[in-house]
């Protein structure tokens, strides 16, 4: 496995002052912001897809650093009521897809997306309980003509061009769980997969370690996030861990993302790890920084650090 970061946290940061940070601190690659959510601040899409000698440019100052681009990411909402906005989220879905099958980058990251209760809904809607009866029809209704028919389009679309989708398992999105991927990758094609992220799990009850196995015996992980999650129970026992709180409200909130090893144990994080390797995943530890209490510079040392320790790096020897 390689290490690597989501440069969205250097957006301030040039496009090579941001590969040198990346170089410098001993990672192997970089996963790049396209636009939506997550910005393009290192990825002028649009030249790019137009512009060949632009291409090579690019990734030449990527490889001359040692570096690859082990994904390109634009979590946004293609399936959104906000009609606006789906269509920002899809036009950049599909051509960050063009773009990384013309750089030859196997994995688009992005969110299944969530979308409204009905057809002339202005907002999405997020149902977690089955009772009243009417969420489960919301969200019958919301998979059987919003989810489904919009990712057997693109699913085919990236198949097209041999590349990947990262769905991140994210609350607030119709894909959130192992179940809810498999059962759209189900629906669609293997091109759909996880972008596998522990923090959005733990919040959840869910065992990271668990879902990397459930996932990767399907060959369903296709990038992974390195994020942790801090839960402090007796906020828990106030708020439940569906907690509406505003994130920086580190004292009351039931849970809060950490960088790696301030939530978990490095224990932890070592048998996630050997859960990847055993059961197939070979590929980039991705990095991500959304740690309240510290500086994009403190968090994103102590996950390189914290990380290094329990990384399987060479491939395994003769037993």
């Amino acid at each position: 496995m390689k290490l690597g970061v989501f440069t969205v946290l250097f957006a301030e940061k040039s496009f090579e002052e941001m590969l040198d940070k990346v170089a410098d601190s001993g990672l192997k690659a970089v996963e790049i912001g396209t636009g939506c959510y997550p910005g393009n601040a290192h990825c002028p899409l649009e030249r790019l897809i137009e512009n060949e000698d632009l291409r090579k440019e690019y990734i030449q100052k990527v490889e001359k650093r040692g570096l690859m681009i082990s994904a390109f990411s634009c979590h946004g909402n293609p399936i959104s009521p906000d009609k606006e906005f789906a269509k920002e989220s899809h036009d950049v879905l599909a051509k960050t897809i063009k773009l990384a099958s013309l750089l030859g980058v196997p994995v688009v990251n992005c969110f299944s997306g969530t979308s409204g209760d009905h057809e002339e809904a202005k907002f999405p809607s997020w149902p977690v309980t089955a009772w009243p009866n009417e969420y489960r029809d919301v969200l019958n209704w919301q998979w059987e003509e919003k989810l489904i028919p919009y990712w057997k389009e693109m699913g085919k679309f990236a198949e097209d061009h041999q590349v990947k989708i990262g769905l991140e398992l994210h609350g607030g999105f119709l894909v959130h769980t192992p179940y809810t991927l498999l059962k759209l990758r189900k629906e669609t094609c293997d091109a759909i997969g996880a972008n596998l992220d522990p923090s959005h799990l733990w919040w959840q009850g869910i065992d990271p370690v668990a879902a990397i196995k459930i996932l990767a015996k399907e060959n369903a992980i296709h990038h992974f996030h390195a994020k942790d999650t801090y839960i402090d129970q007796d906020n828990v026992n106030m708020y439940g861990l569906t907690d509406m709180q505003p994130y920086g409200d580190v004292q009351t909130r039931a849970w809060t993302f950490r960088s790696v090893g301030c939530g978990h144990s490095l224990k932890e994080w070592s048998d996630m790890m050997s859960a990847l390797r055993t059961f197939g995943y070979d590929y980039v530890v991705s990095i991500e920084h959304e740690d309240p209490i510290m500086s994009i510079e403190e968090g994103f040392s102590r996950a390189v650090k914290n990380l290094q320790t329990v990384l399987i790096n060479e491939e395994p020897s003769q037993m």
